[in-house]
């Protein structure tokens, strides 16, 4: 039987290429006007063609042949080394049996004469449409042909039919039979002297296979059994085999057909895996203050346990044994933000969301749980966190004010401040004083007191933005943006960390200023990683005990004219990241902060 081919419903993309612009109009609009499917672009050269062809598909080329630089059959050629299939029309008015031979030599699909009346382009429209859907008929084959072999060849298993005899004997085997089962299909099939039932299935599961095959036949034409084999060589395989029943004309079954593959590492995967859920199972058990879930790949509940945690110890049974979606209490929002995550971790990611639950708000983290290497299920670990949501909304308040507070000291403050600064300009060029000299000093100290009250009320914010940072290259820029003279930069952190880049750079500017203050324009600082953070720290005198305490606050200093503030500006940045700076002495004897509580990317 031919196949027929499907008609084209969608729009046909024709490529015109023709030196003679008047001409390749007229024939674009009279075949759009023959064919409204037809969307015709012209080009006036072949090589302004191979372009297009470059940047765009089209189903059809139409090519004069007399051009200059290149002709009609030099561009099919050159279309050809690109697109050998693509259907290329030859329009031309040079109609001659040299024309006519070069063309077909060079694989043109058409070859058609220009012209003087409009029957020709009926014509041409016809033939464009039988090349086109000839071209996309061989294509659609092509494709269901390639995954046709495809499949065949990597059946992972093998097919059969066998009889309805005794001992129901194979009549056909085909696939990785011998791969399988140690035996080769010709021993199998016939008389081939191996029954496929008493000399490979696992004594223990005869019985209860044949049961199996038999029920479900009863209750419909297919069946699916599980069970193992003793391969030629002795050894003991699972397989899986999904089949049907064969019926003749009078309704009596006449033969089984089917698939057979091994499922051997699957069985044992399995094995392993109830083991983790023993081991997970103990865990979730004794995990204090929150909720252990254990989903499998099927988004099913396996293992559920509160610890402690309020909204699962009334009923946890409601949860083991349903998927996601089955848990009446959980609201149709919470399960699809359950199910988003839970792709991710089977997809090998880690992920962390808040959700509201009721009248709380939980923080849920996940992580893939893997068996030898392949993602089986998800651990996802519920917190509640509402009463550090409450906090943080305090502290988002307060920041508010001080925002507002902010803006009062900027505009009220500063605006006198720069009159003083003015009527100090006026002064000088009237008359020269030390006095003068005194006020300008304290006139920079309480604009210096101004920039630092400004930055210590900003930075009290907690950070809700943080973005991988690499430490190095940021402690390089902070130094380089520092007045550090002669002083000495050593690094050794070349890790990522979660933080806000331009709050950290304050931070780490501030410290690097306080070390060449304090210490001098040699001064050597270091930098360094910790297990959970980073150190700054310098080859100085150091800072007495009684002092460590007291070096954070607002307004301390040992520095003449210094304000006071560039320390508790550093603390306030780290306490907005959640961190904890401290200072103790360093290698060296010199004076060493310690940042905590940081958290790195892996």
């Amino acid at each position: 039987m031919v196949a027929q081919m499907e008609p084209i419903t969608e729009p046909i993309r024709v490529l015109y290429v023709d030196d003679e612009p008047e001409f390749a109009e007229m024939a674009a609009t009279f075949l759009e006007r023959e064919d409204d499917r037809f969307d015709v672009e012209i080009v006036p050269s072949g090589t302004e063609g191979s372009a297009r062809l470059a940047d765009e598909a089209f189903d059809c080329v139409i090519s004069d042949y007399e051009m200059p630089g290149r002709n009609g059959i030099e561009f099919l050629q050159a279309v050809r080394d690109d697109h050998p299939d693509l259907p290329f029309i030859l329009h031309t008015g040079k109609g001659s049996e040299e024309v006519a031979s070069d063309a077909i030599s060079a694989g043109v699909t058409d070859y058609i004469q220009k012209k003087g009346n409009a029957d020709q382009y009926a014509l041409l429209a016809n033939r464009i449409l039988n090349a086109v859907e000839a071209h996309r008929s061989r294509r659609i084959a092509a494709d269901r042909t390639r995954r046709l072999e495809t499949l065949i060849g990597n059946l992972p298993g093998m097919v059969y039919r066998c009889r309805n005899e005794p001992e129901w004997p194979m009549e056909t085997v085909r696939g990785e039979v011998e791969a399988l089962t140690g035996y080769s299909a010709g021993a199998i099939e016939g008389d081939g002297g191996v029954v496929w039932g008493d000399d490979t299935l696992h004594p223990d599961d005869r019985e209860e296979m044949w049961a199996t095959v038999q029920a479900e036949l009863s209750a419909g034409d297919t069946f699916e059994v599980t069970y193992r084999i003793i391969t030629e060589g002795g050894e003991t395989k699972w397989m899986w085999e999904r089949g049907r029943g064969v019926y003749a004309d009078d309704g009596e079954l006449d033969a089984l057909e089917g698939f057979i593959t091994d499922i051997t590492e699957r069985k044992q995967r399995e094995q392993e895996l109830a083991k983790s859920e023993s081991r997970y199972r103990t865990l979730a058990e004794n995990f204090p203050n929150g909720a252990v879930f254990y989903v499998d790949g099927e988004f099913r509940y396996e293992i559920v346990s509160g610890g402690g945690f309020d909204p699962l110890d009334t009923a946890p049974d409601d949860i083991v044994g349903h998927s996601v979606s089955e848990v009446e209490r959980f609201s149709e929002e919470l399960v699809e933000t359950i199910e988003a995550i839970h792709e991710a971790t089977l997809a090998g990611r880690s992920e962390r969301v808040e959700v509201p639950y009721e009248d709380r708000v939980f923080e849920i983290r996940t992580a893939p749980v893997r068996e030898d290497g392949d993602v089986v299920a998800g651990l996802h670990i519920a917190r509640d966190i509402t009463e550090r949501r409450e906090r943080e909304e305090e502290l988002q308040r307060q920041n508010e004010r001080l925002e507002k507070f902010a803006k009062v000291v900027s505009h009220d403050l500063r605006n006198p401040l720069n009159v003083v600064e003015g009527r100090l300009e006026l002064a000088r060029a009237e008359c020269d004083s030390d006095q003068l000299v005194e006020a300008e000093s304290a006139l920079e100290r309480g604009q210096a007191l101004v920039d630092d009250l400004l930055s210590l009320a900003r930075e009290g914010k907690v950070v809700t933005e943080a973005e991988p940072v690499l430490l190095k290259p940021i402690v390089e820029q902070c130094w380089a943006s520092v007045e550090t003279g002669d002083a000495t930069l050593n690094v050794d952190a070349d890790q990522a960390m979660r933080a806000d880049r331009s709050r950290l750079k304050q931070l780490l500017e501030n410290l690097i200023r306080n070390a060449v203050d304090h210490v001098g324009p040699e001064v050597t600082v270091e930098v360094g990683r910790l297990a959970d953070g980073f150190y700054v720290a310098d080859d100085g005198p150091g800072i007495v005990a009684n002092d460590q305490e007291t070096v954070f606050e607002s307004g301390y200093s040992t520095v003449p004219d210094n304000t006071g503030f560039g320390l508790a500006i550093v603390d306030e940045i780290a306490d907005a990241h959640g961190w904890d700076v401290t200072v103790t002495e360093s290698a060296s004897g010199g004076a060493r902060f310690e940042i905590t509580g940081v958290q790195f990317d892996t």
